[in-house]
């Protein structure tokens, strides 16, 4: 690994650690509650005053939804898969195990960090819960809602889709990351720093020591001889 891209993995890691203890450090989180405040009141007093925002905000959270998240990512996976050719194909499937391993792993890591923190539907007095508004079960609270799993496991996605396909399919990747992640800030389920803060900070920290080293790589690679069907790579 060359000096260059080790300096940029610890440049990221402080800029992580930072990142949470401009959070973590200051009385009722600075500058941090302000802006979590502001952004949770402006969408639950308009869920009040409009309607259908409420009913799209209670659609959005709806538990089936995230079937939706999934088709997206799996869309995007998929325009790449055509392209390729079945050697590549292949390969996509080892990528595609690497991320998902790597998303879970860091997902349970950064849920070891030692923060308890509920989500602002039960942390204020006097809310509007959108399931209650709509009558759709919806989820719009946590009793831990730090780090945002749900945000953190999309952007893992944009990133592996940087790392492998290229910057334009990192920048689609981000659309899904806004159009599938916000609907819970929305809702109140997380607090905007839970995504911005916490998953933030747990993918500058983790992700850039797997998909800024060989771990990736090396990983991908050996799945890609290890998994059973045709095509394998010659050794």
């Amino acid at each position: 690994m060359r000096a260059s891209r080790l300096i940029t993995i610890l440049l990221l890691n402080a800029l992580g650690i930072m990142l949470f203890f401009s959070w973590y450090l200051p009385p009722d989180h600075g500058f941090w509650f302000g802006i979590d405040k502001a952004i949770f009141f402006s969408f639950n007093d308009k869920m009040v005053d409009h309607h259908g925002f409420a009913l799209l905000v209670a659609i959005t959270n709806y538990r089936g939804f995230d079937a939706v998240s999934l088709l997206a990512m799996g869309l995007l996976y998929l325009w790449f898969w055509r392209r390729e050719t079945p050697q590549g194909r292949r390969r996509m499937l080892a990528i595609g195990i690497t991320m998902l391993l790597t998303a879970v792993v860091l997902n349970q890591l950064g849920h070891l960090i030692p923060v308890q923190h509920a989500s602002p539907t039960l942390f204020f007095d006097n809310v509007h819960r959108v399931s209650e508004l709509t009558g759709i079960p919806a989820k719009d609270a946590s009793s831990n809602s730090f780090p945002g799993d749900h945000g953190m496991m999309l952007i893992i996605f944009a990133c592996f889709m940087w790392r492998y396909f290229g910057f334009r399919a990192f920048l689609m990747g981000l659309v899904i990351v806004v159009v599938f992640a916000l609907p819970r800030v929305m809702a109140g389920a997380h607090w905007f720093t839970d995504i911005a803060v916490g998953s933030m900070s747990v993918i500058l920290v983790g992700l850039s020591w797997c998909l800024l080293t060989p771990l990736s790589d090396k990983l991908v690679n050996w799945l890609n001889r290890a998994l059973p069907g045709k095509y394998k790579p010659r050794t």
